[in-house]
């Protein structure tokens, strides 16, 4: 059994990173980390993410997708499939501030179906954002049949989430969470085989003016097995299969 943290969904990409990545990457490694999966939100991050994982292989894993706030007119191009380990970020953002109107919420749909069906073409998980609109999302990667989905920052009802669990779905928490009450029941309710671990770096760190990094995948960790009540060395263990189990391409 493979021993250390998964991180799940990470920025590696993100300019945040730009000038010490080498050394990210080493303290996330010293910190127990085995894999991470390196998303994007756009086309622009591909290549930077296809060369990070060529410098480190078996550790950066490429997902790509196309975040739903970064619009459409992009593609994803089946050149890079035997690279990628899933698609994402991809998903809907519901937030009303960012989707105020009937038209951008139709748009956003029509990209995620889009990626989801590309998904199903290249047999690849999706690795989903589904802010201010949990159920619609899953009822969506439902009608589709979608199997193998992993939502991140999950902050839907724990009714919805149960949803996603009876569809085979997993759910990830950054470190953030640890700082919201809200998200202690979800947390709760979801059993541990179907929660995997994620930093979302470089955001939702335990301080939003810090920057995350991929080795404070530890605290999720450590949160979710207080919340759960079991050792951390469990939910270490258990999340690190439920991702191999989920990202079949991830060989750590």
């Amino acid at each position: 059994m493979a021993r250390g943290f998964i991180d799940c969904h990470c920025h590696i990409s993100a300019s945040e990173f730009t000038t010490d990545t080498d050394d990210v990457l080493l303290i996330a490694k010293k910190a127990g980390v085995k894999a991470l999966v390196a998303v994007t939100e756009g086309a622009s991050e591909f290549e930077k993410v296809i060369q990070l994982s060529k410098t480190y292989p078996g550790f950066v894993f490429p997902c790509f997708g196309i975040h739903p706030l970064q619009g459409s007119g992009q593609d994803l191009h089946s050149t890079y499939k035997d690279d990628i380990v899933a698609i994402g970020e991809i998903g809907l953002d519901f937030t009303p501030w960012y989707s105020s109107t009937t038209q951008e919420r139709d748009e956003q749909m029509k990209v995620f179906i889009k990626q989801l069906e590309i998904s199903k073409e290249l047999d690849l998980p999706v690795n989903v954002h589904s802010r201010s609109s949990a159920k619609v999302t899953i009822a969506t990667m439902k009608e589709l049949g979608i199997r193998q989905a992993l939502l991140h920052n999950f902050a839907g009802k724990p009714s919805v989430a149960m949803e996603g669990v009876q569809a085979g779905f997993f759910f990830s928490f950054p470190p953030a969470v640890s700082k919201n009450e809200q998200r202690t029941k979800l947390i709760r309710q979801i059993p541990l085989e179907h929660v995997c671990l994620e930093t979302d770096s470089p955001a939702l760190g335990l301080d939003k003016h810090v920057r995350n990094e991929p080795s404070n995948v530890t605290i999720s960790c450590e949160y979710i097995a207080k919340v759960k009540g079991i050792s951390s060395d469990v939910v270490m263990e258990v999340t690190t299969q439920n991702a191999l189990r989920l990202f079949s391409k991830l060989k750590i």
